[in-house]
């Protein structure tokens, strides 16, 4: 039997699938936590990898990595990190993104690399810490990725992949090259980047001698563990909200709410993304003091629209619509729907009322998707299911809870390691029908028009 093992490095924690190579069973896992915050020393993601796959490793052939998207980390000439590395869900980047936007033009954003930039792209932290952080940025040499950072320790080779390149704001999708003058242009100089190495291309190999796959960004690697292909979109509600669509075509939205991103295939994933999902859960669990299944219980004991409760969740700014210095506002409060019950219902309608909206831009950037596959730490709950299937307004479906940003990163380590795509079988799935609610995305659209214009 060959083994092939896939390490999701995501931004809570460090996650390993240890799969079987030719049926993609998982044999083994481990994961170990990351500090919490939003910004992170890299090495604590190597620590923790170490850590998770002490002793999980023995017999390995090939290994990929997906790391979080975004992140900006920066090397000496010693390739050694110069500061703790800034996270996707850093927002200090907001006023850089609005200001890149503005001096190069969204239209020609969108054009050069498919996408504009907000503040949870690379380009945009580099014009943070040349702004802001002079000495520090007069020290760069290399600018990576998370995942490029534990391949490079893994084996040594500064490479990456097109799908984790094309969220950085300088690699453009549709031409498969950098744009160094984009990046020159926020940084104020020129860097050392990753080579972009072929979807199924072994890149190197550990001391142990395991062969170590390009890697990927986390969403890309989600659409490989679940099989994805065009015509399905998958809703994922995880640390932030993500909705992409496997496409054969490459997008470009000035609007900005759409990034044109590559997929890891050679495909193409346009995806748009919420900062406000589960973390938005688990605090109003804690406001009213009680687990996440009661949380999901209670949620479910309340009607569709909360009975006129309204929570646009954006706790910690929000990056679709694009306001990273909002906060959270709960509307339409009476004593009578005041209860914990209606509490859990708007949160929930709150969080899947926004990834309806990121769902709406990329239709409106040119996907058709025609079914859901709902994702993510919270799709476990059974109030996410069913209220899902009041939001959307397309057929979820729910698969098996599973790891699958490391199965998909492990089913890239089997194609470099055999040179052939594995085809595994597919996921095992439930399915919701849609039962529209039109009111609750109604409300939900007239409580933002009211506080944010």
């Amino acid at each position: 039997m060959t083994l092939v093992a896939g390490i999701d490095s995501s931004t809570q924690s460090v996650k390993i699938a240890v799969c079987e190579a030719e049926t993609g069973v998982v044999v083994r896992h481990g994961s170990a936590p990351h500090p919490s915050g939003t910004a992170c020393p890299p090495e604590a993601w190597w620590e923790a990898l170490l850590s998770a796959s002490a002793g999980l490793l023995d017999g390995v052939a090939a290994i990929g990595v997906a790391g979080q998207q975004h992140g900006m980390v920066t090397l000496d000439e010693a390739g050694l990190p110069v500061r703790p590395a800034l996270l996707w869900n850093d927002t200090r980047s907001a006023a850089a993104a609005a200001a890149l936007a503005d001096e190069i033009g969204a239209a020609e954003w969108a054009r050069a690399v498919g996408s504009v930039p907000v503040a949870s792209f690379t380009v945009s932290k580099l014009r943070w810490m040349a702004e802001h952080e002079p000495e520090l940025a007069a020290r760069v040499q290399t600018v990576l990725l998370p995942h490029d950072y534990l391949s490079l320790r893994l084996c040594g080779a500064l490479a990456t992949d097109r799908g984790d390149a094309s969220g950085t704001g300088y690699w453009s999708p549709a031409s498969g090259e950098y744009r160094t003058d984009l990046l020159r242009h926020a940084f104020g100089r020129d860097l050392s980047v990753p080579r972009v190495a072929g979807p199924s291309e072994v890149i190197g190999a550990t001391g142990a001698g395991v062969l170590v796959a390009p890697g990927t960004g986390d969403n890309m690697a989600a659409a490989l563990g679940l099989g994805a292909v065009p015509g399905e979109a998958v809703v994922s509600v995880g640390t932030s909200g993500t909705v992409f669509a496997v496409s054969d075509i490459p997008a470009a939205d000035p609007s900005g709410l759409v990034a044109g991103f590559a997929d890891a295939t050679g495909r193409y994933l346009p995806l748009a993304c919420t900062l406000s999902a589960a973390l938005v859960v688990t605090s109003f669990a804690g406001v009213l003091g009680v687990d996440l299944d009661e949380f999901s219980r209670l949620a479910l004991t309340a009607p569709p629209g909360a009975d006129g409760l309204v929570l646009l969740p954006y706790l910690d700014g929000e990056r679709t619509p694009n306001l990273p210095a909002a906060t959270g506002t709960l509307l339409g409060v009476t004593r009578r729907n005041m209860t914990p019950a209606n509490l859990a219902r708007a949160t929930i309608e709150g969080i899947l009322c926004g990834l309806g909206d990121a769902l709406d831009a990329l239709r409106a950037a040119g996907g058709t998707p025609e079914r859901l596959y709902l994702i993510g730490g919270a799709a476990a709950s059974p109030a996410v299911q069913q209220i899902a299937a009041t939001v959307f307004d397309l057929p979820v479906s729910v698969p098996d809870r599973a790891e699958y940003v490391a199965r998909g990163a492990a089913r890239q380590a089997a194609w470099a390691l055999t040179g052939t795509w594995p085809d595994w079988p597919s996921v095992p799935l439930r399915h919701q029908d849609p039962v529209p609610a039109a009111h609750v995305r109604e409300a939900f659209a007239a409580a933002r028009a009211l506080v944010h214009g």
